[in-house]
């Protein structure tokens, strides 16, 4: 007979994956833990599940709790069940992720959480538990998306330049792309309403201020599409001279 008390003692927990984007720069939500296990160090924003509460209700409870973010769209990946993960016993983790524009939140650290900040992807280093492998799981279903859904609305401002747009695709994907290329491909999915504005108070020549049409985006979001940026920008390796 099957002993059922066994299959009682695990624990839940759920992490968030935050992303923003700043500028040219993809970043994302990083706490220092207060406690231990890991104290002292980097994690995603994650807690443990209440027992009389949902996965999802406990997302956004913890990403409040912990870095004061709320209202938050949040999106569940990937579960994560390894059975050495947490050193303090079998815990199962169900991780959720989410874009937003850094510009419209406030961080307040609190809980057992000592700081909240924005930290570039490209530099995450060493984090607790296995939130390293959560995170690329997480980027790497970013990376899926942006060729087959829209991204730019959840993380670039109202008014954007194609150039900021582009520099979105590229810390997204990681990759430098043609520029000609790019715009030729995003202009003729007439996704974008020029609004015959440039920038102002820039020390460079200004640049051309577009807005996603909020209808096509929207079906383009329902229905996907398949964008091409295989033409990236390719480096041009010089021949060795003879002798």
């Amino acid at each position: 007979m099957i002993d059922l008390g066994n299959f009682f003692k695990s624990a839940f927990t759920v992490d968030n994956v935050i992303f923003g984007f700043d500028e040219a720069d993809l970043k994302v939500l990083l706490i220092k833990r207060g406690e231990e296990p890991y104290q002292g160090k980097w994690a995603l924003p994650g807690h443990f599940v209440y027992s009389d509460e949902d996965l999802h209700s406990a997302a956004n409870r913890v990403l409040e709790e912990l870095t004061g973010l709320k209202n938050v769209y949040l999106e569940q990946v990937k579960t994560f069940g390894a059975v050495d993960r947490h050193p303090v016993g079998r815990v199962i983790t169900v991780a959720y992720y989410s874009l937003i524009k850094i510009a419209d939140y406030n961080l307040h650290a609190s809980s057992f959480a000592k700081k909240a900040k924005w930290h570039s992807i490209s530099k995450v280093m060493d984090l607790a538990f296995d939130h390293a492998e959560i995170l690329d799981a997480c980027f790497q279903l970013l990376k899926r998306r942006v060729r087959r859904r829209p991204v730019g609305f959840e993380l670039l401002p109202p008014k954007f330049t194609l150039t900021e747009l582009q520099h979105l695709y590229e810390a997204i994907l990681e990759t430098d792309l043609d520029k000609r290329n790019f715009r030729k491909k995003i202009l003729s999915m007439n996704l974008l309403v020029d609004l015959n504005e440039v920038q102002e108070g820039v020390a460079h020549r200004p640049a051309r201020l577009y807005k996603f049409d909020q209808q096509k985006y929207q079906k383009f979001l329902a229905e996907g599409y398949i964008f091409d940026l295989s033409e990236s920008k390719k480096k041009v390796v010089k021949p060795r001279s003879a002798g």
